[in-house]
């Protein structure tokens, strides 16, 4: 990955707007969100356009529901001071990029995308043969490529979607990064690194390209991320010279793997509104506790004095998530025992849950009641983001000699 991009330490990430967030979403992507934005130069943004490769014939609520997931992102911790909080639609160059990349991409690499074909098998009700739907990962790659995001925090299961997009980096800048004065100006950029600097660039390109040194590689990328004296266009140049290529100009990111959410669903599966086992992020108390006493427990306790097995029980799955060790101890031994209840041992959960959502519910309620607020926040990210946009297309359009160099 280009350290160009690496020195941003830009982190993207986005979620469709299909409805109210959930305590997966929290666990699964929002805690880790948090921990992002402290650490790294953050984009994260509502993917309407991307609801509409699966939900085009419910439209009508994507408006609604993209207000409403960034009331839940700003109620969980997301700071708009910190991190640009944007939807996708109001920054139109994500359409233009994912336009001009799709002039460059195979079908074949968009068909290949293991989540085209587990998608089109899951959703038989559906009718995803569209164009959009099958530039579904094309547009993710915009979406990446336009910030030059180093980074993008994926599971396992979508750590493809990141690797085709490295891949379209990789044609763009081979396709386009190649200037005709390249050779030129990259020798003007290391004369104008100094004599001792453009020597020592010199040996560490010339120990990696013949022997493939590793180590002088990353020496010579540090070299480079620490000159602030070259212009972007210059150190893109030279980052590309390295690997014997043009400039470059859509980065190729990395992938940020996650842990995969641990938090289930009120019947032991994950947690997922199409399986209906859901708890709302902003959930009120007196639900949650209706939802979760109703919850099922392990079926050989038919009775109060029948011992159980916590294995067996999705409130268990519940202490994993929410308890400490001594609780989880209390519960375990007094299943296995049948010293506890069921009622009981689903109160100490409960009122965990109840804990975690009450600051959440909190702050939601003041952002609702302060429209002007979460609008004035969604109209600063979208004009942050589409600067960075626009910089990136000005760079995209010129290199493709759309507009005059």
């Amino acid at each position: 990955m280009s350290v160009l991009a690496l020195k941003r330490r830009r982190v993207l990430s986005g979620m469709r707007p299909t409805g109210r967030l959930h305590l997966g979403h929290y666990h699964g992507v929002l805690r880790n969100w948090l921990r992002l934005q402290s650490e790294y130069e953050c984009f994260f943004f509502v993917a309407d356009w991307h609801a509409l490769t699966t939900h085009y014939e419910e439209s009508g609520t994507i408006d609604a529901n993209s207000r409403e997931m960034v009331i839940d992102w700003l109620a969980a911790g997301i700071d708009p001071a910190k991190a640009r909080v944007f939807i996708q639609s109001r920054v139109p160059e994500h359409a233009e990029l994912h336009l001009l990349l799709s002039m460059i991409t195979p079908v074949g690499w968009l068909e290949r995308v293991p989540s085209y074909k587990e998608m089109r098998n899951n959703l038989p009700d559906k009718d995803l043969d569209t164009y959009g739907f099958l530039g579904y990962a094309l547009l993710q790659s915009a979406d990446i490529l336009i910030y030059r995001a180093g980074f993008v925090p994926v599971g396992e299961d979508q750590v493809a979607h990141i690797e085709i997009t490295r891949e379209i980096a990789r044609r763009f800048n081979t396709l386009f990064g190649r200037e005709r004065d390249f050779e030129d100006k990259v020798k003007a950029a290391i004369e104008a690194m100094g004599a001792e600097d453009a020597k020592s660039y010199r040996d560490l390109r010339r120990r990696y390209r013949e022997r493939g040194d590793a180590q002088a590689l990353e020496s010579a990328r540090s070299l480079l991320e620490d000159r602030e004296d070259l212009s972007v266009d210059d150190r893109e140049r030279l980052f590309g010279y390295l690997d014997g290529e043009g400039r470059v100009i859509l980065p190729e990111p990395d992938h940020l793997l996650t842990e995969a959410s641990k938090m289930p669903g009120l019947d032991g599966l994950k947690m997922s509104k199409s399986y209906g086992n859901t708890i709302e992020l902003r959930e009120e108390p007196d639900r949650v506790q209706k939802k979760m006493r109703t919850m099922p427990t392990d079926p050989a306790r038919v009775r109060r004095n029948d011992p159980g097995d916590p294995e067996r029980c999705p409130v268990w799955q519940f202490h994993l998530v929410y308890s400490d060790d001594s609780t989880r101890e209390w519960a375990k031994s007094g299943c296995l025992s049948a010293a506890i209840g069921c009622v009981e041992c689903k109160q100490r959960v409960i009122d965990a849950v109840i804990e975690e959502q009450t600051p959440i519910r909190s702050r939601a309620a003041e952002y609702e009641a302060q429209p002007e607020l979460v609008q004035g926040i969604i109209e600063e990210g979208c004009s942050l983001a589409r600067e960075a946009a626009c910089e990136t297309m000005e760079e995209v359009r010129r290199a493709m000699g759309l507009v005059g160099s």
